[in-house]
């Protein structure tokens, strides 16, 4: 009896548009279902694709019949939709801001569910944002029944990818990738998921282990965020990133596969902090028409407001279980549809956000809930643990076991590299993986492998413009160069921009090296951010979030140029990849001794120069590495170093970041031997050498 009610009446589970096979042994049917505890009427519009604004179907949901809890539901056989492929919601009930309600029964809504976004030709952003109907104008779901996809054993079935020591992070954004003509992609392939495949043996050349990709979840195409970090939809692939829009889930789906093919995990980058919705003047086309008070965290002591600790207007409500639900749902359909290996959760910190607003350090809700889940805790999880109110870094952070973008990590380096005084104890400890941050203690027992090092993101300078410029040049973001972070701990080398005379621009490679070796030796995980490898500029824009142009397109002509630093980092990667003892379960222990020039390391304020010995036998049971010892060099002239620890066999020169290629880098079987055991170490340098 139970089937025939739900034929007649509608499931209440799963939320959002399902397609049920072989009713009455005939057609199939739609099965809708749409979560608002708020609403008092709900009508469901059903479209055909070359009209948006008339519906060809429309059912009003009887509360009676038609409702289970707070889930309005109803089951349409397919015959009834007369050839309609798109889909919508009107939800009526109070506008009563004081109470949080801001319905609006003009408004056409968007499934929080839909699997697919169809935009009308008349999609407006503005005229969802004024009063009056939105029909025609609105985003729209699509109704989209299930289709077999080829995985070929893409691997995550029975054995997904799990780099340990040897995970290497590429930050990318799908578009700006492959989008400028020098990428060499194929035109209609550009700026797509298809063109990263075409870059598949570009990644696995230059040794990287998994892909960090910005949004990719539907953002609003009118918003202007061109990062992705203004989402509309948290279950469909955004469109604009597939050469068919209608097949982006397809295309999306072998970028996946291909990826894995390859050996390289793929990590989304999430934003269930917020929606494209933003402040209470923006567009209601769905959250805020669904029901306002579940989706977003409002002001306990006026819940007119709204409230915003993320910058954009709003806050979502994910400590209500519905939004809970809502986010759990959306990572198991990227994990179980998608094949997707782990998630970066933007402004994480929201997570640990109670009804009030304020912080449940200890255990909230949804992180215990993807901790628990069977289908998630395997996956990678990586948080940026801070908000625009909270900074949540390390232990503070309630995702005891979570990977975790380290901003500490990232400000100490850079401040080190351009010379910065008393920041010798803190290059230190990031190099031994962060323990003040993550500690080992019988109690806490972190691990190194949770920091999440790096010197740039997408988010600020990219590592040429580090280098090349004191301050920030926004002005093409419309903001008056008020955007972006004035603290970059960046340093231009003695002249501000690009092109600069010979000798800066020499210098400023040297200083990219010196960064990226000192990240690449790092106990712990370390990010690259696109393009840096061949010294992609931005112009000195460190907050591009809305240039989809040349600015932010990788410019693929620079790799020629700039061979030489790209053959170093394969170089770097390679070292980190084939051996174990640079990134390990924990810390190194007893297996590093520190040294100073010439005797003790000195860490006064004005010390700026150090070397350590690893021993590569401490690794686990069974396991073992080289022998390495290397030597920094933070100070503006050359030191000559004194080797303080014996090689059996003497010692081997692999890198010194100040030499001129191929000098810089020795690949193997060319390292050349280290005389006697001093070294002069050139300023602003590092140099690796390896034990015979």
């Amino acid at each position: 009896m139970t089937d025939a009610w739900e034929r007649r009446h509608g499931a209440s589970l799963p939320l959002g548009a399902h397609y049920v096979a072989n009713l009455d042994a005939a057609a199939g049917a739609w099965n809708f279902a749409l979560y608002s505890k708020h609403a008092t009427g709900v009508v469901l519009h059903v479209y055909r694709a070359d009209d948006a604004t008339n519906p060809v179907f429309s059912r009003r949901f009887d509360a009676r019949a038609n409702k289970t809890a707070r889930v309005w539901h109803c089951r349409v056989a397919e015959a009834d939709l007369d050839g309609g492929t798109l889909y919508g919601y009107r939800v009526e009930g109070p506008f009563d801001p004081a109470r949080g309600n801001r319905f609006d029964a003009d408004k056409i809504l968007l499934d929080p569910y839909a699997r697919a976004v169809h935009f009308p030709a008349g999609y407006s952003r503005a005229a969802c944002a004024r009063s009056g109907s939105s029909a025609g104008k609105a985003p729209l779901g699509v109704l989209q029944k299930p289709a077999a996809f080829d995985w070929q054993d893409d691997g995550m079935r029975d054995a997904p990818i799990r780099h340990a020591h040897d995970l290497v992070i590429y930050e990318m954004h799908v578009r700006g990738y492959t989008r400028d003509p020098s990428s060499g992609v194929a035109e209609a392939r550009r700026g797509t998921f298809l063109g990263v495949v075409d870059k598949i043996p570009y990644l696995r050349e230059l040794g990287i282990t998994a892909v960090e990709l910005l949004p990719v979840q539907q953002f609003d195409p009118q918003e202007g965020n061109y990062w992705g970090y203004m989402t509309l939809n948290f279950f469909a692939p955004h469109q604009a990133y597939a050469s068919d829009p209608a097949r982006a889930g397809e295309e999306f789906k072998t970028m996946v596969r291909e990826l894995h093919r390859a050996g390289i995990e793929v990590i989304l980058d999430v934003v269930y902090n917020h929606t494209s919705e933003g402040g209470l003047s923006g567009p209601t086309y769905g959250f805020r028409g669904v029901d306002n008070s579940t989706y977003y965290l409002l002001n306990p002591g006026n819940f007119s407001q709204a409230i915003d600790v993320t910058g954009t207007g709003n806050t979502l409500h994910t400590a209500n279980h519905a939004v809970r639900s809502l986010v759990l749902d959306s990572l198991r359909h990227w994990v179980s549809e998608y094949h997707v290996d782990g998630f970066r959760f933007d402004l994480a910190s929201v997570f640990t956000r109670r009804s009030d607003g304020s912080l449940d350090l200890e255990d909230p809700p949804i992180i215990g809930a993807i901790r628990t889940d069977p289908l998630l805790a395997g996956c990678r999880l990586i948080a940026e643990a801070w908000d625009i109110a909270s900074y949540q870094l390390g232990r503070a952070f309630p995702g005891l076991a979570w990977r975790q973008w380290n901003g500490q990590y990232r400000d100490n380096i850079r401040r080190y590299v351009k010379s910065d005084a008393g920041m010798l104890p803190a290059m230190l400890q990031g190099l031994y993986g962060s323990d003040g941050l993550f500690p080992d203690s019988v109690e806490e027992a972190r691990h190194p492998w949770q920091s999440v090092n790096y010197i740039v993101s997408h988010d600020g300078f990219n590592l040429y413009d580090l280098v090349s410029h004191n301050g920030k040049h926004n002005l093409a973001n419309g903001h008056g160069n008020r955007d972006g972070s004035d603290d970059n701990h960046a340093w231009n080398g003695g002249f501000e921009g690009s092109p600069a005379p010979a000798a800066v621009e020499t210098f400023r490679r040297r200083q990219a090296r010196f960064l990226a070796t000192l990240l690449m030796l790092s106990n712990g995980t370390p990010m690259w951010l696109a393009g840096d490898e061949f010294l992609h500029s931005q112009g000195g824009n460190n907050n591009p979030y809305n240039q989809d142009n040349p600015t932010t397109w990788l410019a693929w002509n620079r790799l020629p140029e700039e061979a030489a630093f790209q053959r170093y980092l394969r170089g770097l990667i390679a070292l980190r990849r084939t051996h174990p003892t640079w990134s390990r379960h924990g810390f190194w222990r007893g297996d590093v001794r520190w040294f100073g020039v010439n005797g003790g390391i000195d860490f006064s304020p004005d010390s700026r120069a150090f070397a350590f010995f690893l021993a590569g036998e401490g690794l686990a049971e069974g396991e073992a590495d080289d022998d390495f010892y290397v030597l920094v060099n933070a100070w503006w002239e050359p030191l000559d170093f004194t080797v303080q620890a014996n090689a059996a066999g003497g010692w081997l020169r692999l890198f010194d970041s100040a030499a001129d290629a191929p000098g810089d880098y020795l690949e193997p079987g060319s390292e050349a031997p280290l005389l006697g055991n001093i070294y002069r170490v050139a300023e602003r340098s590092v140099v690796v050498l390896r034990a015979i």
